[in-house]
């Protein structure tokens, strides 16, 4: 929405990203799926990632690593690269993750869940606080006694599809979590803010209509 992309563009300069022809319409222009962020610079790109996108994050100071596995037309060649991961802990439909980003999390815990559109449906605040929109990544998460907040995906709009999901709406900037989309009517509403608050998060809003679902929003300090 353009009231999104102006407050966005508040926060810096943005990569604004235009779909490919390799994957299907409602995702081809979904950062999540082409990029595994590791750390606030730190970037695992696909192979056949747009070359002018890889220039734009090399010449801010990002630093990426390319992966090994193309992406493709359908599942799972479309979900090598979306998974979850804080700097201790990575969770993904394990046989999908692409190797690179196995290799960054030798040593550490890896968690293995059914659903490998994993980061479009997890958003990770920090090593122990997370909201998703799967009620299996909930179950794995909850059972290792991590924070987690479950948002009911049919309140999210994604273009394409009967709904989308709430991660998929959401970047992480500094201590504060920022939402494409107004989060008023969710039915989890006090549930999030007092998720947020006994985090220490605050919320930004950047639209005042319904959460869209964009593939979630990479914050990058070059």
């Amino acid at each position: 929405p353009r009231q999104a992309k102006e407050r966005l563009q508040a926060f810096g300069e943005v990569l604004w990203l235009e779909p490919t022809d390799f994957v299907y319409p409602s995702i081809a222009a979904h950062p999540d799926i082409y990029f595994f962020q590791f750390a606030e610079n730190q970037l695992v790109f696909a192979p056949n990632t747009p070359k002018e996108w890889v220039a734009f994050l090399h010449q801010r100071g990002v630093k990426l690593m390319r992966g090994s596995k193309l992406l493709g037309g359908q599942h799972p060649e479309t979900v090598h690269y979306n998974a979850c991961g804080t700097q201790n802990l990575l969770v993904h439909n394990l046989k999908h993750t692409d190797s690179r980003i196995l290799k960054l999390y030798e040593g550490k815990t890896q968690v293995n869940v059914n659903q490998a559109y994993t980061r479009c449906n997890l958003l990770a605040l920090n090593d122990r606080a997370f909201i998703t929109s799967d009620e299996g990544i909930y179950r794995v998460l909850t059972e290792r006694q991590l924070d987690v907040l479950f948002i009911d995906p049919h309140q999210i709009h994604l273009e394409g599809h009967d709904y989308g999901f709430f991660p998929g709406c959401c970047g992480v900037f500094d201590w504060s979590l920022v939402v494409c989309g107004n989060t008023s009517a969710l039915k989890e509403k006090t549930e999030l803010d007092a998720f947020l608050t006994r985090n220490g998060f605050s919320l930004v809003e950047l639209h005042d209509g319904v959460p869209t679902d964009l593939g979630g929003i990479l914050f990058l300090n070059g």
